[in-house]
């Protein structure tokens, strides 16, 4: 099963990077997890509708070759990052060209704060299900950076890494039960 992955921060430095990382360490074998970029996407504008630039087209295809997605998320000023709501821009356009419509989609997070990325994934899950993506509701997982000694290359501690391994699972089952 081909599973691709969206990074909602630009920083090589992010601590939702070092998630990736964790996530895809954490996968069950059978399971291909591989990271969509979109920090090279230009700010959506509806006057490229009729001649979408490559690097969009690429992001359309790579959602839709997919069997499903992880959107990993930080939590900007209590919201998703502009970088990911741009890249749902561009997935969900031209209109009536949805590239998530009946894809199974699952959300996580880390951020340094106690309530882990809770308030950006319930905005991100809002505008997933607009798209019409098939979006996991539980297990939920906000994870607290500080607690679970997450960095960006990859680091955790042994709680932090049985949190994410029994998500990255619920999240392939539910991948697999709706592609």
């Amino acid at each position: 099963m081909k599973i691709g992955y969206i990074i909602g921060s630009l920083s090589e430095q992010s601590l939702n990077r070092g998630l990736s990382k964790v996530l895809v360490e954490e996968a069950p074998e059978d399971v291909e997890l591989s990271e969509i970029p979109i920090k090279d996407l230009p700010l959506y504008n509806r006057d490229s509708d009729a001649n979408y630039p490559q690097i969009a087209l690429d992001l359309k295809a790579e959602i839709e070759g997919a069997d499903g997605i992880i959107f990993v998320t930080p939590e900007h000023n209590r919201t998703f990052s502009a970088s990911l709501h741009n890249a749902l821009e561009w997935a969900s356009r031209p209109y009536g060209q949805l590239s998530l419509a009946g894809k199974p989609v699952a959300t996580i997070g880390v951020s340094p704060s106690g309530i882990g990325t809770a308030v950006a994934q319930r905005q991100l899950r809002s505008s997933l299900l607009f798209t019409g993506a098939l979006v996991m509701g539980q297990p939920e997982a906000y994870i607290n950076g500080m607690q679970a000694e997450i960095t960006p290359d990859g680091g955790i501690n042994e709680g932090g890494r049985e949190v994410v391994s029994q998500w990255v699972n619920a999240a392939v089952k539910f991948i697999e039960a709706h592609k």
